[in-house]
């Protein structure tokens, strides 16, 4: 069983960066792709952007290219994603997710993905 817990939301005006930290505990996910997605009021959760479980590959969904960048530090088990020119379309609650399977390619597919964290909330003012 893997536990995930982001940090780093706030509350930010147009323009602001955050950056957000997820941290998993359980076990390693180094073997595993994770993701970061993320969900608005009244909107279905969406993709964000998701790295390989070697890090060496990105997948950033249109809305964030150039803007937002995954990362991860495998040794200490946590994924972050930089969130640079925000705006208030950004703002939703934020989730990390790790990938059922190990070593596989990075999926935007929410099915892809079997453990989530309790989220946390990025609102860009305006």
């Amino acid at each position: 069983q893997v536990q995930l817990v982001e940090s780093g939301g706030g509350l930010v005006q147009v323009g602001a960066s955050l950056r957000l930290s997820c941290s998993a505990s359980g076990r390693t996910v180094s073997n595993y792709g994770m993701g970061w997605f993320r969900q608005a009021p009244g909107k279905e959760r969406e993709f964000v952007a998701g790295i390989s479980w070697s890090g060496s590959s990105t997948l950033i969904a249109d809305s964030a290219k150039g803007r937002f960048t995954i990362s991860r530090d495998n040794d200490k088990n946590t994924v972050y994603l930089q969130t640079d020119s925000l705006k208030p379309e950004d703002t939703a609650v934020y989730y990390c997710a790790v990938d059922k399977k190990p070593y596989r390619i990075v999926s935007s597919t929410t099915s892809t993905y079997a453990y989530w964290g309790q989220g946390t909330q990025v609102t860009v003012s305006s």
